[in-house]
Parts: structure tokens; sequence; C-alpha cells
């Protein structure tokens, strides 16, 4: 008994830390191989590497699921209307998934031909609502975001490019995150910057797995996706993957989103997320087939690993419980319970005003395994509705781009 405890435990452990550090590093040393072996052939065939531009821009459609964000739909529309595409080759759709604001109204009076909103009696969920645009639209590339997320002015283009390649099925763009109210800055920013760096080594090894859905480009054949689920975006991609298509992630195709600006909205988002996470996994459990090659890899070691950690942690910490008389796993238990105690700490201080950047990590590490733990239990009792409220946001949508563009 007390040896099978010790192996669970090591084996949680080694779990947790290959999936944070070894992963990574495992990533950066096939991407610098990936690169040195790019580079070799450049040099022999001195073929341009670049992303090239189709010679016609493909027709866009904009598809976008609006309930309640009469707040936030006129900086919207102001900032579709600046987008840098030809105005005959993009069209927006703003979907209206039954709001009780005044939304449908400032949509409805919209002059522009390029805009059209279709308004749904019975809400039905971001991606029945998506599916219902695009039979809609003849649109060669459907381009989803959502109405609190602003655009860079070249995010369609840049996007739109890839798709010049036949072998391009999904485009995801970088998601800039600003934060505002009570939400740690500094953990989240940290966090987010080091997901794009994992995606953008698994993009240089055509890897990646999640598309980001505050900019994600799909093409018409691959939309909507077969099996509902609430992060659609991820769903998409994987299935992009299944039918041959190549994921592709452009870093230079920013769009802009304010976190939300309180710990328990942050939290709820987490949680609901984590639940379509679980969905996801468990769906596609034949995409961690090794046959499948890196994708594989890369959906077991950044995306299934992430997701079970909360468990393997609360296995981890219930063995070296159990272990606490052997040599050394007093040491280990001390270590973690100081670990989340300092995630306690920073929570506390963080009521008061910033938390030091010390607690910054726990606190960001806790509070992200804790929330995909609710979401675990709440796809054992059935599952995330489609549907959901949206999140309050402090910052006006254009304050937030123009804060983003400042630090670039």
């Amino acid at each position: 008994m007390i040896l099978l405890c010790e192996v669970i435990f090591w084996v949680c452990i080694g779990a947790v830390a290959y999936n944070y550090f070894g992963y990574p590093v495992i990533l950066f040393t096939l991407a610098v191989f990936a690169q040195a072996k790019a580079d070799l052939l450049y040099l022999l065939r001195r073929r341009s590497r670049r992303c090239q531009s189709p010679r016609e821009v493909p027709k866009v459609a904009v598809l976008i699921s609006v309930y309640n964000e009469e707040d936030v739909i006129r900086a919207k529309v102001k900032n579709l209307q600046e987008l840098d595409y030809p105005a005959e080759r993009l069209e927006v759709w703003f979907g209206l998934d039954a709001p009780t604001d005044n939304t449908a109204e400032f949509l409805n009076e919209l002059p522009s031909s390029q805009f059209y909103s279709v308004q749904f009696s019975e809400r039905r969920g971001k991606l029945a609502v998506l599916s219902d645009l695009s039979r809609r639209t003849s649109a060669e590339i459907f381009v989803i975001t959502d109405a609190n997320t602003m655009l860079d002015r070249n995010c369609i283009r840049n996007l739109a490019r890839h798709f010049a390649d036949g072998r391009v099925g999904v485009v995801s763009g970088e998601e800039v995150r600003v934060a505002a109210g009570s939400v740690d800055a500094a953990g989240e920013s940290l966090y987010w910057r080091y997901e794009c760096a994992l995606k953008m080594l698994e993009n240089r090894l055509n890897c990646v797995q999640g598309a980001n859905g505050a900019a994600l480009a799909v093409r018409r054949s691959l939309f909507p996706p077969k099996k509902q689920t609430i992060v659609e975006d991820f769903q998409i991609s994987l299935e992009a993957r299944a039918q041959g298509y190549r994921v592709v992630y452009d870093p230079e195709a920013i769009a802009v989103e304010e976190v939300a600006p309180t710990s328990s909205a942050q939290f709820s988002r987490r949680v609901r997320i984590g639940c379509g996470d679980y969905q996801t996994l468990f769906h596609n459990l034949h995409c961690l087939n090794p046959l499948r090659g890196l994708p594989a890899f890369a959906f077991f070691s950044h995306r299934a690993l992430r997701w079970l950690t909360p468990l393997l942690l609360l296995v981890a910490f219930a063995c070296s419980i159990v272990m606490i008389t052997q040599p050394g796993f007093i040491e280990l238990v001390a270590a973690q319970c100081i670990f989340y105690a300092m995630a306690i700490t920073g929570y506390q201080l963080k009521k008061r005003g910033p938390s030091p950047r010390l607690l910054a990590i726990p606190l960001q590490f806790c509070a992200t395994n804790l929330a995909l733990l609710f979401g675990f239990f709440r796809f054992l009792r059935g599952g995330q509705p489609l549907t959901w409220k949206s999140t309050f946001r402090r910052l006006q949508p254009e304050v937030v781009l123009d804060e983003t563009a400042s630090h670039r």
C-alpha cells in the first residue's frame, strides 16, 4: 500500500511538472530542429517562406452571436467599420440570441448594406446562432468573434491571407487581454504570455490544437462542427485536423478583449470554460491516438494533462498525507501546504488591492485549477448549458483597444 501510494504520488507530480515545464522544453527543442530544417531547405531551394497574400482576397463573413450587448455594440460596429478589408468582400452578420435589451433596435437602424442582423425569438446559444448565420451567406471564409472583442485594423486581412494555401482550414488570431478591476493582472498576463509562447512553438511544428474564439477564421466547408460544445473554437480546430487540414496561429491577427473585471466573474468564466474543456476531451478521445503524430502528442501534453491537473494535484496531496510518516514526505506535505497558503494569502490581500507579485503565480495557478475542478464536477452533473449571461466589462471597448495599442 505504501509503495503504491508513493508511485502514484510521483506519477501525479511528474505529470504536472511535465505539463508545465517538460513539455515546453521538448517543444522548444523540436521547434529549434524544425527551424534549422526550414532554414536549410530555404538555402537549397531559395523559395519564399513568407505567407503569400492571395491575388484576390476571399469573401469573408464576420459572424457574431449577440445576447444583451448594448453596452458594447456601438463600439463593436464602429470597430468593424474601420477594418482594413475591401468592403465589397466583407459582410458582417449579427445573430441576436433572443436579447432582452436594446441591442436589436440599434442594429436594425444601421444604414449600411454591409451589416445584417437576424433576431431569434428563442435562446439557443452561440453555436446554434452562428450555424444559422453561416447558412445565410455565400462567403468562403467565416470569421468568428465576440461583441466585446475589438479587432485590430488588419486582423481580418491577416487571417484571410493564410487561406491562399488550400491546406489551411482554420486560422487563429492572437487574443490580447487587458485587465481591469480586481483581477490579478500580473498573474493573468504571465499565464497568457506562457500560453501564447506554446502556441507559437506548436505552430512552427504544425500541431496547434486550440483556436482562439476571439478571432477565428474557418473555411466554409468546415463549419459548423459536427459535435456540440461550448468551446466551439477548440472543437472546430480538432475536426479540421481530423479532415486533414492545417490549423494556423497568426500572432499578427490581433483581437483585444478585457478580462472579466472581478475575481468572481473571472472564476465563473473559467468554470464554464473548464466544463467545456472536459466535454471536448471526452468527445475527442480518438485525437489522442499516437498514430496521429505530433498533433496527438500536443493534445495530450498541452491540453489533456492541463485539464487533468486539478485531479492529479488532489490525488498527489492525498497520497502524500498517507505517506507522511515516510522519510521526506513530511517536507513534501509542508511544501504543498505552504504553496496553497501563499495562494490563499494572495487572494485575501487582493480583496484590499493588488496582491504582491510573489503571490501572483501561486494565486493564478490555484485559481485556474480550482475553476477546472469545479468545471469537472459540473461536467459530471450533466455539463454546461449552451447559453449563458454576458460578462459585465468596466472599460469602454474603444479604451481597451487604445490601451493595448499604446503598449505594443
